[in-house]
């Protein structure tokens, strides 16, 4: 992989801010579509790893605080390692549509690409969970899919409020960190450091999912639909409530809509950092 590209930074002289393109985009959504798939395979691999029916992991680390932590630092980790690779760097890494959302209320993202990386995102997960259901067989199944539930004694309304916080402070990670030249390069280590917290410290809680498509494709296979709205509405609250912050602090400037701004990729994103001419091919 190549190293860090040097990003402009604060004090040069401003670029222009280049506005979210219309139309649409087969190779940026692709590319998010592949990523989540990426993401949902290696975060749910963790999972059924660190919590199936006779687990390696389990004599290695009794403690399942312990191994939330590295269920954690892996499905992070997954979400990283995406945003870092060359499909990363060409459709931005959201891999969640309240990350996408987010942007999109920032002015980041057109509307035209909201739809198309939501739609992207949703499918990449489906497609992750199908083949890990082939994959992963009876330890998928007793874990059905790696569907996300609230936890005992916690109500639905409840745990929904519990995913709109925790979904709020990765959105406010991520916001942040792409609101300068100077933070958006670290982003990617931001998030796996973040999200690997809320995983270890929120899944007794919720299953810690963050993320509509993450829950959305293991409670449509599996099925376990009793709970989806929770993983539908409070992530998506989540997004929406960071963005609010954001507004009332006047954190308005966002660098890059991109998880991981590499100047030598084109972007169909708003952008203030500088990128690739975009070739015909990828309208």
């Amino acid at each position: 992989m190549s190293p860090l590209p040097r990003l402009v930074d604060r004090a040069a002289p401003s670029v222009a801010r280049k506005d979210p393109d219309s139309g649409r985009h087969w190779v940026p959504w692709s590319c998010e579509l592949a990523g989540t798939a990426i993401l949902i395979a290696g975060g749910l691999s963790a999972v059924f790893l660190d919590f199936g029916p006779s687990s390696p992991i389990t004599p290695l680390l009794p403690s399942a605080s312990a191994r939330l932590l590295l269920t954690g630092l892996l499905f992070a980790g997954t979400g990283s390692l995406v945003a870092l690779s060359p499909i990363g760097r060409v459709s931005g890494a959201h891999l969640n549509p309240a990350v996408t959302l987010a942007f999109w209320l920032r002015r980041s993202v057109h509307v035209h690409d909201l739809m198309g990386y939501v739609v992207a995102q949703l499918l990449g997960a489906l497609l992750a969970t199908a083949v890990l259901e082939l994959a992963w067989g009876r330890t998928a199944h007793a874990l059905h899919l790696g569907a996300t539930q609230p936890g005992r004694g916690l109500s639905d309304l409840g745990a929904t409020a519990v995913e709109a916080g925790m979904t709020a402070v990765l959105v406010l990670t991520i916001l942040l960190m792409t609101s300068s030249a100077r933070t958006a390069r670290w982003t990617p280590l931001a998030i796996w450091f973040v999200v690997a917290a809320l995983v270890w410290q929120g899944a007794p809680y919720t299953g810690a999912s963050l993320n509509p498509a993450r829950s959305l494709a293991p409670a449509l296979l599996a099925p376990e639909l009793a709970h989806l709205w929770v993983y539908l509405i409070g992530p998506l609250a989540g997004a929406v409530l960071a963005v609010g912050v954001l507004e009332a602090l006047r954190v308005t400037r966002t660098v890059t809509a991109k998880l991981f701004h590499d100047p030598r990729y084109a972007s169909t994103l708003a952008a203030e950092l500088p990128t690739a001419a975009r070739r015909p091919s990828a309208a």
